[in-house]
């Protein structure tokens, strides 16, 4: 692929993801869903270029994510954890046993989502309101969902992965003249 049509996808793919992160505004129940969308997209930039090029897609959503959403807690979730997981997990699924893959994906969710909710709480002085009335249990429980919904989550990026290949990089190929 020219470098132009690799700057074009890159481009494609961060102004989507973008949009996707800016639906928060209109729409605040996107908090979580919004910047899982932005994420996925960086797959097909994965996928068809490398890491390096998403990565730069991933670093720019960031930081304009950071600068101009009003919804400050969507945009530590892009930054903290769903922008740059898609982009990694090939690196954990390629290198590593199924057993410690696991472990490190896990690792990596719950690490990244702590260090998150602290930035959000103490650097942009979001209070998380109300939760000292659900007692001491709040946050390991909410902790121990989010978990579950990123089992989910990393199953469908493997099944979005696995649809791409098999029925729309052909499109994607002829569209972009592969």
């Amino acid at each position: 692929m020219k470098k132009s049509a690799k700057t074009a996808l890159g481009g494609i793919t961060a102004s989507l993801s973008l949009v996707f992160m800016l639906l928060t505004a209109v729409f605040p129940f996107l908090t979580y869903a919004s910047p899982e969308i932005a994420g996925t997209l960086l797959i097909i930039m994965v996928l068809e270029l490398n890491k390096k090029w998403a990565f730069g897609a991933y670093v720019s959503v960031s930081l304009l994510s950071l600068f101009i959403l009003p919804d400050k807690e969507a945009a530590m979730m892009y930054v903290g954890f769903f922008g740059f997981y898609p982009i990694l997990k090939p690196v954990l699924e390629s290198k590593l046993p199924r057993v410690w893959e696991w472990i490190c994906k896990f690792l990596v969710f719950n690490v990244s989502v702590c260090i998150s909710y602290i930035i959000i709480v103490y650097v942009f002085s979001i209070p998380i309101e109300g939760m000292e009335r659900f007692g001491k249990w709040a946050i390991p429980a909410l902790l121990a969902m989010g978990n579950v919904m990123f089992i989910l989550y990393d199953m469908v990026i493997s099944r979005l992965v696995s649809i791409y290949l098999n029925r729309w990089q052909k499109k994607f190929h002829s569209i972009f003249k592969i």
